[in-house]
């Protein structure tokens, strides 16, 4: 069983229907399903997920999208004091948003062995604790 970060741009893709990469992230989620694999991600994901409702005034799709992230299919790593730790390490050497740079902490402390994001500036670095980071068009399934 790996462990498997998402980006919060692939549940952006996932719940947008996005027409060049849902079928891409909903395929992902497939085979993660059939290997026993365990999604992960950070509650930050749940904010940036939420902002679109909330600009819309959908209420209906705000509570969707709480309802799951609450469910039992996704393992919520909060930014504690050993992500902020990771933080500050990867802030001190990466010039990248504080956002990435809190996916990234959170990643790093959960122990991740695999990193998944559609942002390429950040498939070129290397990030303690997590083995793997890739882009989605290159998911090793």
């Amino acid at each position: 069983m790996a462990k498997i970060f998402w980006d919060t741009n692939l549940f952006i893709y996932l719940f947008e229907h996005n027409r060049d990469w849902s079928a891409r992230v909903i395929e992902l989620r497939r085979r993660m399903l059939a290997r026993g694999d365990q999604l992960l991600t950070s509650y930050l994901s749940i904010g940036e997920v939420l902002t679109k409702p909330n600009e819309m005034k959908d209420s209906i799709l705000e509570k969707s999208n709480i309802k799951f992230f609450s469910s039992n299919v996704i393992q919520l790593i909060r930014f504690d004091v050993e992500a902020a730790q990771w933080y500050a390490e990867i802030g001190s050497r990466e010039r990248i948003r504080p956002a990435d740079a809190i996916q990234l902490a959170c990643a790093s402390a959960a122990g991740t062995d695999l990193f998944v994001t559609s942002d390429a500036r950040l498939c070129d670095l290397v990030a303690p604790g997590i083995t793997f980071i890739t882009g989605i068009a290159r998911i090793p399934y």
